[in-house]
């Protein structure tokens, strides 16, 4: 069975820094990119980056790029995103997914979710 866990959600102040935590079991790790997308409410998901299996490949969206970081540690099997000078626009609740199709944009290629986990910007 596969499970995605998400951690390190919360409610910070505007210009702080957060990493969220994502580890995955059940799944043979080396062969998913892993994604990062969130939901804000009354909004669609949108996407905020993504890593290929071997972490020398990343992709953002302008909105984050600059911002938010996202690695892999494939000894544990976790891949995070570190997210800095957060502002109001960034809460939503954040979900972690993995893909065999790459290290998309698209939602619709991810395979595996996790449940989310809340982030709260407080302005």
């Amino acid at each position: 069975q596969v499970h995605l866990v998400e951690s390190g959600g919360g409610l910070v102040q505007a210009g702080d820094s957060l990493r969220l935590s994502c580890t995955a079991s059940g799944i043979t790790w080396r062969d998913y990119a892993m994604g990062w997308f969130r939901q804000a409410p009354g909004k669609g998901r949108e996407f905020v980056g993504s890593i290929t299996w071997g972490g020398g490949s990343t992709w953002y969206p302008d909105s984050v790029k600059g911002r938010f970081t996202i690695s892999r540690d494939n000894t544990t099997n976790t891949v995070y995103l570190q997210m800095t000078h957060l502002t109001a626009e960034d809460t939503a609740v954040y979900y972690c997914a993995a893909s065999q199709r790459g290290y998309t944009s698209n939602q619709y290629d991810y395979d595996y979710w996790g449940q989310g986990t809340q982030v709260t910007v407080s302005s």
